[in-house]
């Protein structure tokens, strides 16, 4: 199976910031970007930005961040509906996947993990999470949601952040190892390296089936 390397960025890609990455590290197959802006944290894709990707021959990886915990499946199906009308808003076709990012530093319970499952199931999108599965509770509320609902399984698509290599350029990017929760899941994605010090970028790698959903 063919692995594609790509990158994210909590800020706004302007031509300067493609072309940082281009010279220093390679081509990005794909570029995760946010559909909500968070003051002080990250800035909200915008159309221009869309524009200047496609143009370019890059995929968008569409990512939800505006809360701070993920707790009770009511919670879970509104973060559902926010994402799903940040990414219309947008344009992002059903279809395509759309992540909430989930930190490591969350209250996470199993119950949320199932309302935004659900929540994104009736919409034509496929469900995405962006997690921690060593530190944190993530794992452990996975699999219990799992063990509730086997379409919790059979339908989100995983983006792990671990374990941490390292930022690299395309060239150098390391086989695709992932870790994964002790459970069946999809970990289709994997963001090897942070921060880097050249452009404010992280690099990643996702595998073929993730890559025909990205936008």
């Amino acid at each position: 199976m063919p692995y594609y390397w790509g990158v994210d960025s909590a800020t706004t890609v302007t031509n300067d910031l493609y072309d940082c990455v281009l010279k220093n590290f390679g081509k990005p197959s794909y570029w995760g970007r946010y559909l909500a802006s968070v003051p002080g944290r990250v800035d909200m894709l915008k159309k221009e930005e869309v524009n200047l990707l496609h143009r370019s021959g890059t995929k968008i990886l569409p990512i939800f961040s505006n809360f701070e915990r993920a707790i009770g499946y009511r919670e879970g199906a509104v973060i559902a509906q926010n994402t799903i009308y940040r990414a219309r808003r947008i344009g992002v076709p059903t279809g395509k996947v759309v992540f909430a990012n989930l930190e490591k530093h969350f209250d996470i319970d199993e119950a949320w993990i199932r309302g935004f499952v659900d929540g994104i199931f009736t919409s034509g999108y496929k469900a995405g999470l962006y997690h921690d599965p060593i530190n944190g509770s993530f794992s452990t509320a996975y699999c219990e949601a799992l063990s509730h609902d086997k379409k919790v399984g059979n339908q989100l698509i995983l983006w792990s952040a671990e374990p941490q290599h390292g930022v690299t350029i395309l060239r150098r990017a390391p086989n695709f190892k992932p870790r994964k929760p002790p459970c069946k899941g999809n970990v289709w994605g994997w963001q090897y390296g942070r921060e880097s010090d050249v452009c404010p970028i992280d690099t990643n790698l996702v595998n073929g089936q993730m890559f025909e959903l990205l936008w």
